[in-house]
């Protein structure tokens, strides 16, 4: 997996400025290099170049150097994570409980903007109108274990008595492709993915259920990284939003508000829902 990341990180470097000089991001100066996992919930490309701005930014002033892996898949970034692998992740709210209840990943920051919640979209000019006429259907999803547009909606729809067969895609955006082009009626998101959409995909997709909000995707830490190197790092990111040339960069990943979060307040609510019973071991996949 590693070698995988890092071979895109050296294409991706010869058109992309800021990778010119090689894995480190930020303050090349630092002792040492602390890697940063982001789950790919939309296209790997378009990741790179959104998280490259903001660790610039964020390594010159927490005075850190970072190494962006984005893999190839959520499960295979799953598998990196809940291996103790990341020194840093941003990772989806499930993936913060597992993630904590595995190595004791401590959330630093999330953005205080915007909740997340997970929606069943279906196409604009789709007959369904109401949930129990996707009994019987294939649904989209990004991965087993995204949390809002996989394990809540899976989770929603099976209590309610409701069958169908999940396909998985690997990302958002191929969810919201697969129901537009028509090849699945309906598919799983989340707002933060679906309303970064262009209008010509949006406008050819309708919502069909929501689910209740929840704190979104935190920047966790991996325990081993030094307390002094969490603290500068989330006083930096907090510190990002004070300033207005970077409002555009915050958004892109989307974090356009940068608020401390703490795992017991804000994320250990979600273990009450019981949403194991509906994950899919890393190991299996």
């Amino acid at each position: 997996m590693t070698k995988i990341c890092f071979n895109f990180i050296a294409v991706f470097a010869l058109w992309t400025p800021l990778l010119t000089y090689g894995e480190c991001i930020g303050d090349r100066a630092a002792e040492k290099s602390y890697s940063v996992y982001i789950v790919p919930q939309t296209a790997i490309s378009k990741l790179y170049s959104d998280w490259t701005p903001l660790l610039e930014h964020l390594g010159k002033r927490s005075n850190q150097c970072f190494d962006l892996i984005v893999p190839s898949t959520i499960p295979a970034f799953e598998k990196q994570l809940f291996s103790g692998k990341e020194d840093f992740a941003f990772v989806n709210p499930y993936h913060a409980v597992m993630a904590f209840k595995a190595h004791q990943y401590t959330p630093l920051i999330a953005d205080g903007k915007n909740k997340l919640d997970g929606l069943i979209v279906v196409r604009a000019d789709s007959k369904i109108n109401e949930l129990k006429q996707l009994n019987h259907s294939k649904i989209a999803f990004p991965a087993p274990n995204a949390f809002a547009a996989s394990l809540l909606i899976r989770s929603f729809l099976m209590q309610e008595g409701i069958t169908f067969e999940p396909i998985y895609v690997k990302s958002h955006k191929n969810v919201y492709w697969s129901v537009m082009a028509g090849d699945v009626p309906a598919g799983g998101g989340v707002n933060n993915t679906f309303f970064r959409e262009p209008d010509e995909i949006k406008d050819r997709l309708r919502i069909l259920y929501k689910t209740p909000m929840f704190m979104p995707h935190p920047f966790v830490a991996n325990p081993r990284v030094p307390s002094k190197v969490q603290r500068a790092v989330k006083d930096a990111f907090l510190s990002m939003k004070n300033d207005p040339a970077l409002t555009e960069i915050l958004n892109n990943v989307q974090i356009p508000d940068p608020i401390t979060v703490d795992y017991r307040k804000d994320y250990m609510p979600i273990e009450k829902l019981r949403l194991e019973k509906y994950a899919v071991r890393i190991d299996n996949q």
